[in-house]
This record gives structure tokens, C-alpha cells and sequence, in this order.
């Protein structure tokens, strides 16, 4: 459930676009991939939790109804925040797929358990304009955040991918659609970040 309209900032927090696997509308998918976006943070490159943050900048009418993890490192949902305001978001205790995730190559299969919910009515206490909803997971054993990044940012099928599914309704026309995230051109790796995190400047968002 949505816990505190308050969010502790991350000391690193890299943001990541989404790009559109349904194409129910291409109208509503273009705004979605406007205004959408992740914040996957965490208080340093060690750290044995990660983030993310999801947000809808607005203005157009859409709520993240439905959010999935397809996982590599992370090992459950720690806590939930939002920014009030209606947002109210509980862990799914199933295995719910991500809409169309089936069609893409490799295909999303949602690790169990590792999704996140509105509470019902959907689409009021899903994230609407202006808000965002802030899910901890704790890391595997030995994992720390740079692995994450890595698995963000890898190549797929090399066995530690971590990708991101959204599920998006409440569109004005009444569609729906679904996004995963979007990973930069090139990649990244950990290793890379780790070296050169000053500089890289890609991504990367550090605050006070």
C-alpha cells in the first residue's frame, strides 16, 4: 500500500525513458513516451538496496496502473512511498505477466512476486499526473547496486538482465498500453560507472 507522501532522496540516481510494446494507439503511446520515466537510485554504488521511482511529468491523462520486474538481482520489495494525493500502490502476490511482454524478444516473463499494484479503483490510486511511487527492493546476498545498474544496462540474454514493464491506462480515449524500460545506446556497465561516474554525465542525476 502507499505508506508516506514524503521520498528520501538517492545520493546516485540514474534516469531511464520507456519505449512502447503494444502500440495500441499511437497517439497515446507517443504520450507516454513523453512523460514517463524511472528513477533507479540508491545512496552509493555499494549499496545492498535500489530505488525506483516512477513518474508522470504530465500533462496529457494516464495512470501506471501495473508495474513489473523482470529480475537479475534483486531479491523483494522492501517498502513502499508515494506522493499521496491518492496514490496507493501493494505488492502483487502472484505471477502477473506484463501485457505484451509475450511478443518481445527474449520474451518478459515477471519474476514472482516481483510486481507492484494500484489498489483499486486502478487508475485514481495509480500514478497520475504530477505523482510517483518510490518501490525498495533489497539486493541478493553479495549484490550491491552497481550490479544492478549492470543488469539495467547489459546486453539481453546474457543471463543477468533486470528490465522494467509498466502498464499504463486511464489514457483520455480509454486505451492502454504497456513500456519497458529503455536502455541507453551503447549500454553501460558497472564497471564503467564505477570508474568514471563524475564524468559520464549519462544518465545521471547526483543529489545533495
Amino acid at each position: 500500500m502507499g505508506l508516506a507522501a514524503c521520498q528520501v532522496a538517492s545520493a546516485l540516481s540514474y534516469d531511464y525513458g520507456f519505449s512502447n510494446i503494444t502500440g495500441n494507439n499511437a497517439a497515446n503511446a507517443a504520450a507516454g513516451l513523453a512523460q514517463l520515466s524511472v528513477e533507479v537510485g540508491a545512496d552509493a554504488l555499494d549499496s545492498s538496496f535500489v530505488d525506483f521511482t516512477f513518474r508522470n511529468r504530465g500533462p496529457a491523462a494516464m495512470s501506471i496502473t501495473q508495474i513489473y520486474w523482470a529480475d537479475g538481482t534483486l531479491l523483494g520489495i522492501a517498502r513502499i512511498t508515494d506522493s499521496g494525493g491518492g496514490v496507493a500502490f501493494s505488492p502483487d502476490n502472484g505471477n502477473l505477466n506484463l501485457p505484451g511482454g509475450n511478443t518481445l524478444n527474449p520474451e518478459f516473463k515477471t519474476t514472482q512476486m516481483f510486481g507492484a499494484d494500484a489498489d483499486s479503483p486502478v487508475q485514481h490510486n495509480g500514478v497520475n499526473p504530477g505523482e510517483w511511487v518510490t518501490i525498495r527492493f533489497d539486493l541478493k546476498e553479495s549484490k550491491k547496486f552497481a550490479d544492478t545498474l549492470d543488469a539495467l544496462n547489459g546486453p539481453l540474454g546474457d543471463g543477468n538482465d533486470l528490465r522494467i514493464g509498466i502498464h499504463v491506462q486511464g489514457f483520455a480515449n480509454g486505451g492502454s498500453e504497456s513500456f519497458i524500460n529503455r536502455v541507453p545506446d551503447g549500454g553501460a556497465t558497472a564497471a564503467m560507472l564505477g570508474l568514471g561516474l563524475l564524468g559520464l554525465g549519462l544518465m545521471v542525476r547526483r543529489r545533495a
